[in-house]
């Protein structure tokens, strides 16, 4: 009978042991399974912050949509230029002294501009506006010229085949200004 017992004892020890090692099992599995429920929030946390910043991108696209800028009809294309000092304390610019170059008003998707030709070379390229059915140019030269240069054209008399306005330059400590009329080129 000491056997029986014996047996039966061992068998329980075993049953005991073996149902320890499943929960052991058991609760490493709950723990494993904890950290990917964890690991799924972050990400899906994650996922949704993604989801608003895309709906937010779109929403802006769509209110703030990219406007082409262009010259009008009218503008775009060549004119020739004539242009007189009219005023001057600078000892590069004289009262009277004239000059005739072409003028191309042209625009990219980005921006208006005008450039300045003379001799079919490139002299000058201005950057534009073009508001209240009047033009202004503007040229700067950048911090590391020697001579400071900043140029303006305000065109305030347009036609379809002639403009007038006036052109100032100031040159470090002198300005001189401009009378500027252009006539449309002949094509």
């Amino acid at each position: 009978m000491k056997n029986p017992v014996l047996f039966i004892f061992l068998l329980l020890l075993l049953v005991n042991c073996d149902n320890k090692d499943k929960a052991n099992d058991l609760e490493q599995r709950e723990k494993q399974l904890l950290d990917k429920e964890k690991s799924f929030a972050v990400k899906e946390a994650e996922y949704n912050s993604l989801i608003k910043m895309r709906d937010s991108i779109f929403a802006l696209q769509h209110s703030d949509s990219i406007k082409i800028v262009k010259w009008p009809d009218e503008i775009t294309g060549s004119w020739t230029g004539k242009v007189i000092c009219t005023e001057s304390n600078c000892s590069d610019y004289v009262v009277g002294d004239q000059r005739t170059d072409t003028w191309e008003f042209d625009s990219d998707s980005l921006q208006l501009f005008s450039k300045i030709i003379n001799n079919n070379n490139l002299v000058r390229l201005y950057s534009g506006k073009f508001e209240n059915n009047e033009i202004k140019l503007n040229f700067k030269t950048d911090s590391t010229a020697k001579k400071k240069v900043d140029m303006n054209v305000l065109l305030n008399d347009i036609s379809d085949t002639k403009m007038k306005g006036i052109r100032t330059i100031a040159v470090d400590n002198c300005m001189a200004k401009f009378s500027v009329e252009l006539v449309r080129s002949k094509k």
